[in-house]
């Protein structure tokens, strides 16, 4: 029998898993292959923690790998089968605890591993007593067989439809069966879910960190996005926040964060006291900087006091990677003057936001990082290094380029897609197949591997891949919010694997659920969703229509009900309400020192009027009376000349500047143009900005044109050429925001709130209202507002048109009587 190698130490096996796994496996079977280990080892390990644990458990003892015997975690004896089914000789198979057989599937008690025949033994049936093998269970988890099944003759949708209306009858029962399909796809957890809201219907109202099972808090969030006025989500037992319940603890559901509170020890390596990263082999807890102090040699910085890796040292001591001194020179590529690295492929000096910019080759015409050149003509590393041993020929596709491991970087990434997406039986599902072409294809594969190596992104895609997690927006939702979620479901948006919505309202819809659970009075609580559900929520979709909500309406509405609840937060300690309080207590909360949001709040108390609530409440609305900052004509149009003239900035910034300056567009506005808002034909440009176009003059229509041809946004994924987004922004399927649009803008000296405002102070004294509202698609009484201010006499104009009308028809009379 072959001796098993010598385990490496803890650190590596946890830092390097993988590396820790495959180096066990090619000591015991020379003859395998190491890259085919590689790939078994990575398609079985999973997640990082699950690859961890098989990394400790062959460190401990890898006798395991030999001898075929349980108890062992389930990922070894995966392991042992992917091995064999590889073609390894010299690993056992993994064989049944109780009979010996050899086995081809696992079933798992504890750590050991049994046949089906030995796993499913015979069991003593809760209804006839016999020794029969488990068929079902009954209501109360007890097992029964075969001939004694538990019928219960009701259909569970039905049960659950007359439980839920009970609790809300606001909720009509289409909405209810619509939120129980989307939470349950089998007629035997619709049963489980029946009989357990049967017994205890609470856990809708409050008590959801009971749930016997995961299902009923997906099905209460469910409902909340159906309207749901009574159905409560459930607040953590510990932080007594409203968030999602993940972990289960003595019994109840708690988020993640008490959870990690909870499983907090003391590190074995410095004695901090926080949840563990990982256990070495000896199962002694190490907290994340002691996981990673040895093996990295993490010093003391000498110019910052940060423990970090060393990379480089002075005669001073070391020095880590954020205080390297760079010198200041003039920059090869961009000749700009700011800190520069020497290039590898030139010698020469080149900044940071060069060695990042990803451009096209000037000679191959192919999307690459730059590496010679200039920005006006630059080289990708084939072109500007022609050498036949570091430009080679990728074997699978044939293409020319330099290669990682034996592949070209757009094989190497439809192999990692392969992996990563296809599932148990190695094919990828017909929904994914289209997030499988854009990625493979997309401009910059580099990018996108960095991307796919994220964890979280990594476990999402392999619990869609193997039909672990259903493939909707309500399944992402459970999961904890980030960058990285928001960004993957622009992904699966811009490539169709998931349906369009209102991500901005969706947003909103949860925060306001949230806020009214964690900070808002339990009695109080009703008023505040009516409003905000009812009246915010509801004017932000009749006035977008069929257009997507914004950040600035977002972040309104959020402070008008973080006003709401203040202002009712300070009424209820006084013994008042909303509609017992007078109007000196509502004086006194706007002179208290612990009033916050006044103006925000004047929208709460007049829709309190108007909803007869307190109709002898009084808050006067702030009437606008004109631009507070003064208004330069002559920095506006000499922004707009430099703007038309000056060819070294950028065009959509070109673009949206005068967009702001000539058409006083707000930066939201522009921000969501499209394709379809362009009228181009060979003579004129027109801009749909209301529902007026208007036709663009030159310079400006040639912007506009280079624009809707050139646009290229920050996102890697999927292709610019089908976005319908004039202004394409970072996340792919998405414009840029308003607030960055805004920013660039301020960069070119233009404040877009001022220059619009100037903007409209003069448009207003040379149009009418009405014909300034459709052309820029602002609202009419704005349009009239700023006439009055700029002192535009439009009075009469309808009168003289209505005058000249009246007169063509009498000269049209006359010339017909001749």
């Amino acid at each position: 029998m072959t001796v098993p190698p010598r385990a490496p130490e803890a650190p590596e096996a946890l830092l390097d898993p993988i590396g820790t796994v495959v180096a066990v496996v090619t000591s015991i079977d020379p003859c395998l292959d190491h890259d085919d280990v590689h790939r078994v080892v990575e398609r079985v390990g999973g997640g990082r923690a699950k690859r961890r644990r098989l990394a400790t458990t062959l460190a401990r003892d890898a006798s395991v790998m030999t001898s075929g015997r349980s108890p062992a975690p389930r990922v070894v004896g995966d392991l042992l089968l992917a091995l064999r089914a590889a073609g390894a000789s010299r690993i056992s198979p993994p064989w049944c605890t109780s009979c010996g057989r050899e086995l081809s599937a696992m079933q798992l008690r504890g750590q050991d591993w049994y046949c089906s025949p030995c796993y499913t033994r015979p069991q003593p049936c809760a209804a006839c007593g016999e020794q029969r093998q488990v068929t079902f269970r009954d209501r109360h988890g007890r097992p029964r067989c075969s001939q004694c099944p538990d019928h219960d003759a009701r259909d569970p949708r039905q049960v659950l439809v007359g439980l839920i209306t009970a609790i809300d009858p606001g909720l009509s029962a289409d909405a209810v069966t619509t939120a129980i399909t989307d939470t349950v796809s089998k007629p035997a957890h619709a049963q489980k879910l029946a009989w357990a809201l049967e017994d205890a219907p609470e856990l809708l109202t409050g008590d959801g960190a009971k749930a016997p099972f995961p299902m009923v808090l997906r099905l209460i969030d469910a409902l909340g996005d159906a309207g749901a006025t009574r159905i409560q989500p459930p607040a953590c037992p510990r932080c007594r926040r409203v968030i999602a319940l993940s972990k289960r603890r003595d019994g109840l559901r708690i988020c993640r964060n008490c959870c990690a509170r909870a499983n907090a020890v003391a590190c074995s390596g410095c004695g901090t006291v926080r949840e563990p990263a990982a256990r070495d082999v000896h199962g002694n807890p190490l907290c994340p900087n002691c996981l990673v102090a040895a093996p990295l040699n993490l010093e003391e910085c000498v110019r910052c006091g940060r423990r970090q890796r060393v990379n480089t040292r002075v005669a001073d001591g070391p020095i880590c990677a954020a205080c390297i001194p760079r010198t200041t020179a003039t920059c090869s590529m961009c000749a700009r003057t700011a800190p520069c690295m020497i290039s590898k492929t030139t010698g020469q000096p080149w900044c940071r936001a060069c060695a990042r910019a990803w451009v096209q080759c000037s000679r191959c015409r192919r999307w690459d990082a730059i590496r010679a050149g200039t920005r006006e003509a630059p080289l990708c590393a084939g072109c500007a290094v022609p050498d036949p041993n570091f430009w080679t020929t990728c074997p699978s596709c044939g293409t020319g380029g330099r290669l990682i491991a034996g592949l070209c970087r757009h094989c190497r990434l439809h192999r990692q897609l392969g992996e990563l997406l296809a599932d148990t039986t190695g094919q990828i599902r017909p929904e994914l197949q289209a997030l499988h072409d854009s990625l493979a294809t997309a401009e910059r594969p580099d990018t996108i591997s960095k991307w796919l190596q994220q964890s979280t992104v990594r476990s999402v895609l392999r619990d869609l891949a193997a039909g672990h997690r259903p493939l909707t927006h309500s399944a992402l939702d459970d999961l904890p919010p980030g960058k990285s979620m928001d960004h993957l479901r622009s992904v699966l948006v811009a490539t169709a694997v998931l349906p369009t919505r209102d991500e901005q309202l969706s947003r909103l819809q949860r925060w306001v659920n949230q806020t009214l659970h964690e900070d808002a009075d339990p009695q109080d609580r009703e008023v505040l969703r009516r409003y905000a559900v009812w009246h915010e929520l509801r004017r932000i979709r009749q006035r977008n229509r069929s257009a997507e909500a914004t950040y600035g309406q977002l972040d309104m509405v959020r402070q008008r009900l973080r006003g709401a609840i203040n202002l009712l937060a300070w009424l209820r300690p006084r013994g008042l309400t909303l509609d017992t309080c007078r109007q000196p207590d509502l004086e006194a909360w706007l002179t208290s020192d612990d009033a916050s949001h006044r103006a925000e709040v004047g929208h709460f108390v007049r829709w309190a009027i108007s909803q007869r609530i307190n109709p002898n409440l009084q808050f006067a609305a702030t009437r606008w009376t004109g631009p507070a900052r003064p208004l330069d004509q002559e920095q506006r149009w000499h922004q707009a000349k430099r703007l038309l003239h000056d060819d070294t900035l950028d065009t959509d910034d070109r673009v949206a500047g005068l967009l702001v300056l000539l058409y006083a567009q707000r930066p939201a506005t522009i921000s969501r143009l499209t394709l379809d808002d362009i009228d181009a034909d060979a003579a004129t440009v027109e801009l749909r900005l209301g529902s007026v176009p208007v036709e663009l003059p030159e310079p400006l229509a040639a912007l506009v044109r280079d624009l809707a041809a050139t646009r290229h946004g920050h996102a890697v994924t999927g292709h610019h050429s089908t976005a319908r987004w004039l202004f394409p922004g970072g996340q792919p399927g998405r414009p840029v925001s308003a607030d960055r649009l805004g920013e660039r803008l301020r960069l070119l000296g233009i404040r877009p709130g001022q220059a619009r405002s100037t903007a409209l102070f003069q448009l207003a004294t040379e149009i009418p209202a009405a014909v300034l509202a459709r052309m820029l698609g602002i609202h009419i009484k704005v349009a009239v507002q700023w006439q009055h201010v700029s002192a535009g006499d439009w009075t009469n104009y309808a009168a003289d048109v209505s005058r000249r009308t009246n007169e063509a028809q009498e000269r049209h009379s006359d010339s017909s009587d001749i």
